[in-house]
């Protein structure tokens, strides 16, 4: 039996960053960058206004007030998207939108609501310093700044600043591309009634959302029976479009566990009890001319899931140029106890409540923690209610009400 950090040391040690790639902004959404980028633009490209107000020469209004206003003669009017040159004369005004480009002479915009808010002429109740209300050429970027370093992951923030800055393309790493395999005999597809003996593939359609949840790219393959011949066969066709696959059931030591003996055969995949619960049955190695990863599950929908998150999930953000733990584990008081098991690490499903509260060992932590449901590798129902999974040492066999445990985050939490 090896560790989990043997297990999870032996997968990093083994996938390596997919090559970049050049892509269009909105297929960039969630890729890490690839290069450094420089501006091959001022932002804003030209000097306009920031307020709905008007255009003036500064001195103008210089003694304005509220019972003494200063009446300028309103000479055009400049919306956004105006493309006109336009010049202001001392002692003259023009109404301007937001964004409108300011005219040459003009030095200062006045609020409308400073304002008569006049058509014709306006009279303005305030005076306005110099640039004020006003955005220059390059206030924001100047052409040729570096606007965004290589290694970092592109939102809708980053994407919106490429494209003003003058690109239409990106270089990055990719989405890993992820094979979804299910296999087993009782296996039927979702949507279809389950027989006697029969269980819906619901490990499939987990696997494959967990992967799209985590911003890779999934396809899903199956159920495929235990048949040696035919898994091979699928593994074999799939390799082609997968930068990683992963498989569920079919691991342990039964004697129709097809994967094993397919994959054992191999000589690429290694098989290992690993010193955790629940997940205990793991798999990993390469297939094909390419050396794709393979990630052999266990059936047990919990011990899928858990393992997913404890040994692929780092992978795949290895694979995809992003950090192997993006959010740290989050120390949280235990309210009421439980036993774990000798030997094993621990991935228990939990519920984080928000609130502040301090362990016996005197620790002060933002998160209260309780179990959900069954703690059996089978039991759906509470690691759907689950947020994290409370992370329990091997050495450690009792927990108790008000010890302090890491926990690992999940969906909505994790979002939050």
């Amino acid at each position: 039996m090896i560790s989990v950090e043997q297990h999870l040391g032996r997968i990093l040690d083994t996938v390596r960053r997919l090559p970049p790639i050049e892509v269009g902004l909105l297929d960039a959404l969630g890729c890490v960058l690839a290069e450094d980028v420089r501006s091959a633009a001022d932002l804003p490209g030209f000097t306009n206004s920031a307020m709905d107000g008007y255009a003036v020469h500064a001195a103008d209004v210089a003694a304005a007030t509220d019972d003494s206003p200063v009446l300028l003669p309103v000479v055009n009017d400049i919306a956004a998207g105006n493309t006109q040159a336009l010049s202001l004369a001392p002692g003259q005004s023009m109404r301007i939108m937001t964004g409108a480009p300011l005219p040459h002479g003009a030095n200062a915009v006045v609020p409308v609501e400073l304002t008569d808010a006049g058509l014709a002429a306006v009279a303005v109740r305030s005076p306005v310093e110099v640039g004020q209300h006003v955005r220059p050429t390059g206030d924001d970027v100047r052409t040729g700044d570096l606007v965004l370093r290589s290694g970092g992951r592109l939102g809708p923030r980053q994407l919106a600043l490429l494209a003003a800055v003058g690109r239409s393309s990106v270089r990055v790493v990719p989405k890993p591309r992820v094979v979804v395999v299910s296999t087993g005999d009782e296996l039927v597809e979702v949507g279809r009634p389950a027989g006697f003996g029969q269980v819906v593939d619901s490990n499939g359609l987990m696997l494959t959302a967990a992967v799209r949840a985590l911003g890779a790219v999934p396809f899903r393959v199956g159920p495929v029976v235990d048949d040696a011949k035919e898994l091979m066969s699928t593994l074999e066709d799939q390799l082609v479009r997968a930068d990683a696959v992963i498989t569920s059931g079919g691991v342990s030591a039964g004697a129709y566990d097809t994967v094993k003996e397919v994959l054992s055969r191999v000589g690429t995949v290694r098989f290992d009890k690993v010193s955790m619960q629940p997940g205990m049955p793991q798999g990993f190695g390469v297939l094909g001319a390419d050396e794709t990863p393979v990630f052999t599950l266990p059936g047990n929908p919990v011990s899928a899931m858990v393992s997913f998150e404890v040994f692929v999930a780092p992978a795949l953000r290895a694979m995809a140029g992003r950090p192997e733990h993006e959010s740290a584990l989050v120390p949280a008081v235990v309210e009421t106890g439980w036993t774990a098991p000798a030997g094993k690490t621990q991935f228990a499903r939990a519920v984080l409540h928000p609130r502040r509260v301090t362990g016996t060992n005197g620790q002060d932590c933002d998160f209260a923690v309780t179990l959900v449901g069954s703690q059996g590798s089978h039991v759906l129902g509470g690691l759907a209610a689950a947020n994290c999974l409370a992370v329990i040492p091997a050495a450690v066999t009792e927990v108790q009400a008000g010890d302090v445990v890491r926990c690992h985050l999940l969906g909505a939490m994790m979002e939050a």
